[in-house]
């Protein structure tokens, strides 16, 4: 895990390799240039919980981290600390804020928010920014910093379909070194919640099972492991 600042770490396998685009080539693209490249800019990421806007952040955070000073903030976690947590993130070159929503509307965290876009505008930086809606659908306290977001290049993210649900799976266990057959990926979607978070984790649990039996993710070993 790569240590961020405020105790905030980034997940190891949150990187762009892991990433299946889909329909959300574009989104993709435009950070990871945002990330990569040699000018800064500011995006907006929006889209239900599943469609990969935590991911696509500490994707950001992983590549631009690389040679730039780099960090992720989810605002819903560090709300009860206060705007405090965000002093000093202009010095940042790359700054990814998830969950804005969570603040919009609280005129203290707003002033904050305001400061710290006028300050990475000023410096070139990069401002990436994720919530459920547009920025337009949300009540701002100050319309200026509405306005601002608002006129960024933003992304509408879409959830992925059944068939790039398991093409993602597929892609995540083959970073992982494990095989996932696409009758295994079927299964796991008919029998448990099918947004990519859940799928993701339940990945996580039957790859340590697998690394400790020394098996294959099978049908039969997956029964096992989930004692169904």
């Amino acid at each position: 895990m790569r240590q961020l600042p405020l105790g905030v770490r980034l997940a190891d396998r949150a990187v762009f390799a892991s990433f299946l685009a889909g329909a959300n080539a574009q989104a993709v693209e435009h950070v990871r240039e945002l990330a990569v490249g040699a000018s800064g800019g500011v995006a907006w990421l929006c889209g239900p919980g599943g469609s990969g806007k935590t991911h696509l952040l500490q994707a950001v955070c992983a590549a631009a981290g690389e040679f730039l000073r780099a960090g992720y903030f989810p605002l819903r976690e560090l709300l009860l600390l206060g705007t405090g947590v965000l002093e000093g993130l202009p010095q940042l070159e790359c700054v990814c804020l998830d969950d804005v929503d969570a603040v919009a509307g609280r005129l203290e965290w707003e002033r904050a928010l305001f400061e710290l876009y006028r300050e990475s505008e000023e410096r070139g930086g990069r401002l990436i920014a994720a919530a459920a809606s547009p920025p337009a659908l949300l009540r701002w306290a100050l319309p200026d910093l509405g306005s601002r977001f608002g006129a960024s290049a933003i992304f509408q993210l879409r959830v992925l379909d059944e068939s790039d649900q398991r093409e993602a799976l597929r892609l995540r266990a083959h970073l992982r070194g494990l095989e996932l057959p696409p009758q295994t990926a079927r299964w796991l979607q008919r029998r448990f919640p099918r947004d990519m978070h859940s799928l993701y984790g339940l990945l996580d649990t039957l790859d340590e099972a697998a690394i400790v039996a020394q098996r294959r993710l099978t049908v039969p070993f997956i029964r096992e492991v989930l004692r169904e």
